[in-house]
């Protein structure tokens, strides 16, 4: 069958309902609402993200002329140091939580070229929501959005030059946990969300031929001791009865480690990052 006749845009969006249907029909933004989560987030891309910051300093064609778009920003951990090495950056983020912790780096490190746009990427309007265009859109693991190809076409509109996507090729650590824990917790599987397959299936279907970089990740999730990590998880995988939460935390006494006076959950993934010249630019 060829590549055209699939409907790779249909296919990831049957993927990302049965992702939240299993992820009790719950969005994963929601999660983030919580400003402790919001701002445990932030700290873990300050300490063992480093790595991925330093990495898409290092990709991003960045000037001091640069006028960039984050799509999905969270609470900054990017937006932040890109808007030192340019002129302005826009960071469209939903959450309630990213943005006050966002908001508070913002103040605490005096930064005043950053606009921050409170609203879903699906819900934006390029035109009155923004001010395009931007030399670098760049959206990174933050696209779980119904409908990839209105996604990448507003990506695109934003844009003058270049388009970046960050995303996730196979298993992630968070799927690994949850499809242990999902049949345990809930008595049903666990279905993760739509992969760079589906992605770069769609982008193809789209006529864009994107450059692919596949690369390592780790990921390490910090606490001050196991009560905490299960809090967190807990509101992560719908941990609420005792027995649920009982069965969280014998899965974390296997898997998480001291280190230090904290307790660390350790995790690994493969990522790709996806870009491409804008044909007209």
């Amino acid at each position: 069958m060829e590549t055209h006749s699939i409907d790779w845009n249909c296919i990831w969006r049957e993927q990302r309902r049965r992702h939240h249907e299993a992820n009790r029909d719950s969005a994963d933004a929601s999660f983030w609402d919580a400003k402790g989560a919001a701002r445990r987030f932030y700290r873990a891309a300050q300490e063992n993200n480093g790595e991925r910051i330093e990495k898409t300093l290092r990709d991003l064609p960045l000037t001091d002329t640069s006028r960039v778009l984050d799509v999905g920003a969270g609470p900054g951990a990017l937006a932040i140091p890109i808007a030192r090495r340019v002129s302005h950056v826009t960071a469209v983020e939903p959450s309630e939580g990213m943005r006050s912790v966002f908001d508070e780096e913002i103040a605490a490190e005096g930064i005043g070229n950053i606009d921050v746009v409170p609203k879903r990427w699906e819900d934006v309007s390029v035109a009155d929501d923004l001010s395009p265009p931007y030399d670098v859109v760049f959206a990174s693991y933050s696209l779980d959005v119904p409908d990839i190809v209105d996604t990448v076409r507003k990506l695109e509109e934003a844009s003058s030059r270049y388009v970046y996507i960050y995303w996730f090729a196979g298993e992630t650590s968070w799927d690994a946990m949850s499809r242990e824990l999902w049949p345990l917790l809930h008595g049903s599987s666990f279905a993760s969300s739509p992969k760079c397959d589906i992605l770069y299936n769609v982008l193809y279907s789209m006529g864009i031929y994107p450059n692919i970089e596949t690369f390592p990740l780790r990921q390490i999730s910090r606490f001050a001791d196991l009560d905490e990590a299960v809090d967190h998880f807990s509101s992560k995988c719908f941990a609420v009865t005792g027995e649920q939460k009982m069965v969280l935390r014998q899965y974390l006494e296997r898997y998480a480690g001291p280190e230090g006076d904290t307790v660390v959950v350790p995790g690994h993934s493969t990522r790709v990052k996806i870009w491409w010249k804008k044909a007209d630019s």
